[in-house]
């Protein structure tokens, strides 16, 4: 399936990069060891590949999901071989105690690259889902930047995204937080992130829902309203590589607006999609009719039907925000160092006795025996003053 195709695009994005850095980037890692965290997600996986197929001196992989891991394991085999440094994976959650152990047994990579998150809006839906949002996206991002720091690692890097800029959701406001935590941090060791857009057909994503569905013979859901920007896994595995490689201390880097990056809705990706194997959507006006679709054998002719049920609709969900965006008009920028790719360029500047407060406010929040989320969230608007959330208490998984 042409990925390209779906999200409306012909050329890759960062080809020109690519190949003007080519040689450096293959020089600094095949000097180089590197820990992945979070490398059996869409984006660790792709990271992971662009790192192995330079042959680094040392890869390790550290992932939660052991079924995951053993898929990179044999994509890598089957795809790009072998290589002559150490390449080994292990199943750990990053707040556990084996994870510890695990650093404290090794530890000594030039370069950490931190791929976990917790991505989807709907995470805010409950304040249990809510709290490991802020745990992993938070606080499991400053305790590997600690241990890194012990152990002397050149550079650290974690990803961000464009929900960071002026955030509407708590996904976004939880990595808007990380970046504080990033700029404070960064006193101490290099960090870069980078913001980008929806990964197409990453996990969990509705794109790679799509494929699910085709799969079970269920129809496809999407919103007519929400347009997005999309990379595909490559090109965010090639993002991440250059701003960690590349990127000086406290950089965040995000893909240029170009006529190679256009947005794009849901429902017309939807459409493409269909298109592609050999379908036309045939639109239904409730979710009850797109799936009584295939029991209604008689009177649709499924078997020799060429037509897939489709219920488009209008979002009216908590966080969806309207449009997106990688920088804010406060953010300096460099436009010109790479042709497909900007980067922010940040001073050291936060706020020590806001940041000490979040931290010590969620662990209040913790040792209570009930949690509310309004409390979570009236936190979340202290550090994020201006921050867009409109909560209309629906949700995505209040849809098809």
């Amino acid at each position: 399936m042409n990925i390209l195709n779906l999200i409306g695009r012909e050329d890759e994005l960062f080809d020109e990069d690519m190949q003007r850095f080519g040689e450096e980037l293959s020089s600094i890692v095949e000097s180089s060891s590197f820990l992945v965290i979070g490398g059996a997600g869409s984006i660790g996986q792709a990271v992971t590949k662009e790192i192995f197929r330079r042959n680094p001196k040392k890869l390790h992989v550290v992932d939660i999901s052991e079924n995951n891991m053993v898929e990179l394991v044999r994509d890598i085999r089957s795809s790009l071989g072998y290589i002559d440094g150490e390449f080994r994976t292990f199943a750990l959650d990053v707040a556990s105690r084996a994870y510890d152990a695990f650093i404290k047994s090794d530890g000594e990579y030039d370069f950490v690259l931190n791929l976990s998150a917790l991505k989807h809006v709907r995470s805010e839906k409950d304040p249990f889902t809510l709290m490991r949002m802020i745990e992993v996206n938070i606080e499991n991002t400053i305790k590997t930047i600690e241990q890194s720091k012990k152990h002397g690692v050149k550079k650290y890097f974690c990803v961000s995204t464009d929900k960071a800029a002026n955030p509407v959701n708590m996904m976004g406001a939880s990595k808007r937080i990380m970046e504080m935590f990033l700029m404070q941090k960064s006193l101490d060791i290099p960090i870069s992130t980078a913001r980008f857009a929806n990964v197409a057909f990453s996990d969990g994503s509705l794109l790679h829902g799509f494929n699910q569905r085709i799969q079970k013979r269920q129809p496809l859901s999407a919103p007519t309203d929400i347009k997005r920007y999309f990379v595909t896994p490559k090109e965010s595995g090639e993002l991440c590589l250059m701003s960690c490689l590349l990127g000086e201390n406290r950089d965040i880097f995000f893909p240029k607006l170009s006529e190679k990056l256009h947005l794009i809705s849901f429902a017309d990706i939807a459409v493409k999609y269909l298109e592609e194997i050999g379908y036309e959507p045939y639109i239904c006006k409730t979710e009850d009719e797109a799936r009584s679709f295939f029991t209604q054998n008689s009177k649709f002719k499924i078997q020799n039907s060429k037509k897939w049920p489709c219920y488009f609709f209008e979002s009216d969900t908590t966080g969806e925000k309207d449009f997106e965006e990688f920088f804010t008009d406060k953010e300096i920028l460099d436009m010109d160092r790479f042709e497909n790719l900007g980067v922010i360029k940040n001073e050291p500047i936060f706020d020590e006795k806001k940041l000490e407060y979040f931290l010590s406010k969620i662990e209040n929040i913790k040792q209570q025996d009930r949690w509310a989320k309004e409390e979570t969230i009236e936190l979340f608007f202290r550090m994020i003053p201006d921050f867009g959330h409109k909560e209309t208490g629906k949700f995505l998984d209040n849809r098809m």
